[in-house]
């Protein structure tokens, strides 16, 4: 029997890796929920709180679905002095998970993260740290990394990972910050080396970047990606679209492309989710909604 049109909510503009990341995933959703087509709706409004909104208005029935990543919700949340949102928000599972990256080019000198953090203390004659957008998960990386390391930090935020990760290959910035998956070919094919990353143990996929952990940082930070739904579902659309997750986590082809591209398939359930993204509205009250950064006025392409 059809279920017919689920829209797929997305908090974010056309083109933007939470768009990307979505759009690879929407294929997979209709793959494992026989009869239902999937319908994108971006909306980026309100720094990305439109989507929410719209979840929350959205009938209790399963067919609009919010295509959520922590820790953009919860930052984006506290930005719009809404941090009660999370709390309203039905978190489902989350089924991919993803470390931030801190990369220097190639025939730089930099090596590890206190390589970094000597080169980019804004003290001294330093060059920039390139991040994506403010409120990214990688800026927001980024600014934990100035904070736990006590060294003000020369943050500039870009209009998009393009731009910051063009920014560092092209020398004019020390290093940037950058999720796995938008750094992952400059890697592979030796343009940009691993300084860092955020994951709590080196991850099969670049064995060779140590975590934070190791230069005495207690910086671990994950992107997690998952569908969230309005509260009140009964559950036998919430138990559906579960069981769709879990064949999506089991799918051969997600996670082929899960290996291609720089993430993990993971299994957040509805209550370690929820707890963590409301971890994370906690750790980053401390940094919104006035994070010490820069941002540059550059050409913003999409990616």
């Amino acid at each position: 029997m059809a279920l017919g049109k689920l829209t797929l909510l997305v908090g974010a503009a056309s083109g933007s890796p939470e768009d990307h990341a979505a759009r690879a995933f929407a294929p997979f959703l209709a793959r494992h929920l026989p009869g239902a087509g999937i319908i994108l709706a971006n909306l980026p409004a309100n720094d990305g709180l439109a989507a929410c909104h719209a979840l929350l208005d959205a009938a209790p029935d399963g067919m609009t679905l919010l295509w959520g990543t922590t820790p953009t919700l919860p930052a984006q949340c506290l930005a719009g002095d809404e941090a009660g949102l999370l709390d309203r928000i039905g978190f489902l599972a989350a089924v991919r998970k993803e470390p931030v990256a801190f990369v220097s080019p190639s025939l730089s000198r930099l090596a590890t993260t206190r390589d970094l953090l000597r080169a980019a203390d804004a003290r001294g004659p330093a060059l920039p740290l390139a991040t994506p957008r403010a409120g990214s998960p990688a800026h927001l990386a980024a600014l934990q990394l100035q904070a736990l390391s006590r060294t003000p930090l020369a943050i500039v935020a870009f209009p998009s990972a393009f731009a910051a990760r063009q920014a560092v290959r092209a020398g004019t910035a020390c290093a940037a910050a950058l999720a796995l998956s938008e750094a992952i070919d400059d890697l592979r094919e030796g343009r940009l080396v691993g300084l860092g990353i955020t994951a709590s143990s080196r991850v099969d996929v670049f064995p060779d970047i140590a975590p934070m952990a190791d230069a005495g940082l207690g910086l671990s930070m994950a992107i997690l990606h998952g569908l969230a739904a309005p509260p009140g579902m009964a559950d036998p659309a919430s138990q559906r679209l579960l069981d769709a997750l879990q064949g999506i986590g089991a799918d051969p082809e997600f996670r082929a492309e899960a290996d291609a591209n720089g993430f993990q398939v993971a299994w957040i359930d509805s209550a370690a989710w929820a707890t963590a993204a409301r971890a994370a509205r906690d750790e980053l009250s401390a940094l919104w909604p006035n994070p010490v950064h820069r941002t540059v006025e550059a050409a913003s392409q999409p990616g």
